[in-house]
């Protein structure tokens, strides 16, 4: 792979080349990518949706969009300072045009635009409709479909609805969002399909990100960007390298800042909390500022800041470091778990999960978000597919009236109808999933 291939500002439907020198530097083309998803009705619906704590009263715990905003400043930061050792080791790049603030934009962009595809409920909202079709009513479907498109309903996946959900052609509107090429690029953290599945401890295989239905468009992207095949046949590529910042930028969110929730929320001890937190920071903290902090809050915001700031120098130098095997393929791991503060990390995971996401609320919770989103897709599944077999019956009518008329969901394929019911489903936010499965009940 090569960064001015990687680096490129091609849109759905182009048929000219966008040169990065003749680019408006008043409002750059990969910002535009920026403005474009923080717009849509996708982002908007995040404000609803459950980062970790389902249907949470509490007024500062995050949602998905405060998480992705986040995720966006770290993401920027660590494409900058990457930028700018990849400008200073390529000059060719500057004649170009491309400065170090591109970099930033493109993984900014990527990095908002990372959970968009999340269905309502957190990561138990992808099990719940994986379920569906594998142990629920959805299995009446298998033996009319193939395999692959099988796959994609039992093991449904945020990361390959997010890429169905910002480039999918929609009535008067082609191409979705029509985003840059480099930032689907770095959006894609898996860019593979979801068969056949094969054991791998590359970290690009790790699950998947591409619907059947989106594998044209795909193989465009990864064709224009020149990402460098692991089994091209299979649909499976190496990273875009970008994409290992944006995955960081995550990662530094979900680790701290939802560990810093948990604390709020006293689900995890003071006491244990700072002395995790201090681990990771201790050489970087100015004692006396820490010390003169009043409350539990504002130690914990410090602390919070200044492991977000080590993170990210951090996930920047082992990019650097290893710039070149990302680019070859052969680096198979995520950034953070080659860190110096790898164990530390893996600390504050433990805990995390141990004392917030299986704590009792988040279970009681999940529960209910399994139950509102089997019984919706049971109820749209059937609406849908009795309309395309002329079969309507009054309440599936009243059913097709909830969907907002943009969605075209009575498709001639079984497979598409399936799948465009469960991206419409996958879009709600968890108040307005709960409140449509009390009135369908």
């Amino acid at each position: 792979m090569n960064w001015k291939q990687l680096l490129s500002l091609k849109r759905l439907g182009d048929t000219e080349i966008r040169h990065r020198h003749l680019q408006d530097e008043t409002r750059l083309g990969f910002e535009v990518d920026y403005d474009r998803i923080i717009f849509s009705d996708s982002f908007r619906s995040l404000q609803d949706k459950t980062q970790v704590i389902p249907l949470s009263d509490v007024d500062f715990v995050h949602t998905r969009l405060t998480h992705s905003l986040e995720v966006s400043v770290v993401g920027r930061s660590l494409g900058r300072i990457v930028g700018q050792e990849l400008l200073h080791k390529y000059p060719e790049l500057a004649k170009d045009g491309y400065k170090i603030n591109d970099f930033g934009a493109i993984v900014a962009a990527a990095s908002l635009a990372h959970d968009i595809g999340n269905p309502p409920f957190g990561h138990s909202g992808e099990k719940a409709m994986g379920d569906f079709f594998k142990n629920g009513e959805g299995r009446k479907y298998k033996m009319h479909l193939s395999e692959a498109q099988w796959q994609d309903l039992v093991s449904f996946e945020g990361n390959a609805n997010g890429f169905k959900l910002v480039s999918e052609n929609k009535q008067g509107v082609s191409g979705g969002l029509r985003l840059s090429y480099a930032t689907l690029g770095a959006f894609m953290k898996y860019p593979k399909v979801s068969i056949p599945i094969k054991k791998s401890k590359h970290i690009a295989e790790k699950k998947y990100g591409i619907f059947q239905s989106d594998i044209q468009f795909f193989d465009e992207v990864v064709k224009d960007l020149g990402l460098t095949p692991i089994r091209e046949k299979d649909h499976v590529f190496y990273r875009h390298p970008l994409a290992y910042l944006v995955e960081a930028a995550d990662d530094i969110c979900y680790s701290i800042i939802d560990f810093e929730d948990g604390i709020n929320l006293g689900l995890i001890p003071e006491d244990k909390a700072l002395e995790y937190l201090l681990n990771l920071v201790r050489d970087n903290m100015i004692s006396e500022k820490y010390t003169a902090l009043k409350t539990q809050k504002e130690r914990v915001s410090y602390l919070r800041a200044l492991a977000i700031q080590s993170l990210i120098y951090e996930a920047a130098r082992v990019f650097t470091e290893n710039e070149e095997a990302i680019l070859n393929g052969s680096y198979a791991y995520s950034l953070l778990d080659k860190c110096r503060y790898e164990a530390q990390l893996n600390d504050i995971i433990a805990i995390s999960i141990d004392k917030m996401y299986r704590s009792k609320e988040v279970i009681e919770k999940e529960i209910k978000g399994y139950r509102v989103l089997t019984t919706l897709l049971a109820v749209f599944t059937t609406a849908v597919n009795n309309k395309y077999e002329e079969k309507t019956t009054g309440f599936d009518q009243l059913v097709l009236e909830l969907i907002p008329s943009d969605y075209n969901l009575v498709k001639e394929d079984l497979y598409d109808r399936l799948l465009g019911v469960c991206s419409f489903i996958a879009s709600m936010s968890d108040r307005y999933a709960t409140l449509l499965y009390e009135k369908v009940n």
